[in-house]
């Protein structure tokens, strides 16, 4: 039985006669076509939208518009990757219809265009939008952590510093040594001479002196950190419990067909303080509607909830669970029964605490402790309770009945508060597991927040072709 066979190499008509009978009707190249097309590139802020009438011919805004798209959809990011996308891609070279921009123009058209490049995100939007693609009912906010384009070893914090200026001075101290040894008779290892040790010596001083600028400068400014490649990116805790220089992205989903919304890049390390700011936006977006919105135990807290219900939108997080230091959960401090009545808790082991001391800041009342370290001394659980010789304290938020009335009421729709995590983890999984989009290629907040605005508008076009398909 012969093998499937190709056709002869030497035959004279092998390829079709046109390019863009290679171009099937539902390929998604069309869709990027006819979207960037109808575009009002002027009205969005490209440069060059309308024709020059002097100087060289520059490429049409568009066509690079329309080449960024693709790289971002075929997980090709790269300006120098581009450039060779278009010499060997044949959907690139339909789509282009053979321009062959070099890297560097490639990449100042990202670099000079961000508040453009945003603005098409933005656009693409309003577009699902007429499209009724967006529910405008359940949103699920929740934040990501992306690689910056600076390494932990170009990051500096004061006890990093501090370590490395030791390490420096003991580093040239041994060299000084080894220059009075000089003299001595030389043993069977090869030592550095006089003039390889100055050379060693000069080099540690001059890196003396960088760290003591960074030294300097952290102690001027206030800030906890430094880095030196990326000066926006920060040192933060990632997914697989270790710690990366990089970037927050808090993202904004819709539920009806996990379309993002919006999004906003951040240098803070946790998402304390962000639920209110991005429900907000959320609202805003959703003509004014009254929402829903879902988000993890990370965004629990009283001053963004209460914020949230003011403005007509309807929280649903998970609770902070407090341990008590001995790891024990039956002793955690949810395991204690507030009696609002007597205003006291009831431990596990039947005790109650009192109301001990009101707790201030500046004035402000946080919240009141609760104790009873008389009970807790003759205690047969105190050892699995707590750690305090004294006793155990429970402390009560001043906003704690409005906290209670959140949890119940999260507790109550748990059906819908599960739908969370397959909500707003989808866009995460595509851009950094499947297209590997986990780290940002430029510099600077305003740099990875237009990367960003290609990740997701990426993702929403993939997503309304995956839900109209690509014909329609």
């Amino acid at each position: 039985m012969p093998y499937i066979e190709g056709e002869d190499r030497n035959q004279i008509i092998l390829f079709p006669e046109s390019i863009d009978e290679y171009i099937s009707m539902d390929n998604p190249v069309r869709v990027i076509d006819a979207y960037v097309e109808q575009l009002d590139m002027a009205a969005l802020g490209f440069k060059f939208a309308q024709r020059p009438t002097v100087g060289r011919p520059p490429y049409h805004p568009g066509d690079l518009l329309k080449l960024y798209i693709y790289g971002y959809l075929n997980r090709v990011r790269s300006s120098r990757r581009l450039e060779h996308e278009t010499h060997r891609n044949l959907e690139v070279m339909w789509l282009l219809k053979r321009l062959t921009p070099d890297f560097k123009t490639i990449a100042d058209f990202r670099k000079d265009h961000k508040k453009a490049l945003k603005q098409v995100f933005r656009d693409f939007n309003r577009l699902c939008d007429q499209w009724d693609l967006f529910g405008k009912e359940t949103v699920a906010i929740d934040s990501s952590k992306f690689k910056a384009s600076n390494s932990k070893k170009n990051n500096f914090t004061q006890k990093k510093l501090n370590r490395k200026l030791k390490h420096i001075d003991k580093k040239i101290d041994t060299y000084l040594e080894e220059l009075d040894e000089n003299d001595q008779a030389e043993s069977g290892d090869r030592k550095p001479n006089a003039e390889e040790i100055k050379k060693r010596i000069e080099q540690l001083r001059a890196r003396r002196e960088t760290y003591t600028g960074y030294k300097k400068e952290l102690e001027e400014s206030g800030k906890s950190e430094i880095s030196t490649t990326d000066p926006d990116a920060r040192l933060m805790a990632t997914g697989n419990n270790s710690v990366d220089v990089g970037y927050n992205v808090q993202t904004t989903v819709d539920a009806k067909h996990k379309l993002v919304l919006d999004f906003k890049v951040t240098t803070q390390a946790n998402d304390s303080g962000r639920l209110d700011n991005m429900a907000v936006r959320a609202k805003k977006l959703c003509d004014d509607k009254e929402i829903d919105v879902l988000a993890d135990k990370g965004y629990y807290r009283a001053e963004d909830l209460k914020r949230c219900v003011r403005r007509g939108i309807t929280p649903y997080v998970s609770r902070q669970t407090y341990s008590n230091g001995t790891g024990d959960k039956d002793f955690y401090a949810d395991k204690f029964i507030y009696d609002k009545e007597n205003n006291c808790y009831i431990c596990p082991a039947g005790s109650k605490l009192k109301l001990a001391k009101t707790r201030r800041k500046g004035g402000q009342v946080l919240g009141y402790d609760y104790r009873n370290f008389q009970a807790c001394a003759s205690c047969q659980y105190k050892a699995r309770c707590t750690k305090s010789k004294q006793g155990r304290s429970i402390f009560r938020h001043v906003d704690q009945d409005f906290l209670d009335a959140i949890d119940l009421h999260t507790e109550a729709n748990m059906d819908k508060y599960k739908l969370r995590q397959t909500i707003v983890e989808h866009p995460f999984g595509t851009v950094k597991g499947s297209w590997g989009a986990y780290f940002f290629l430029t510099r600077r907040t305003k740099g990875v927040t237009v990367e960003m605005s290609l990740s997701y508008l990426a993702y929403n076009l993939r997503r309304v072709m995956s839900i109209l398909g690509t014909e329609e």
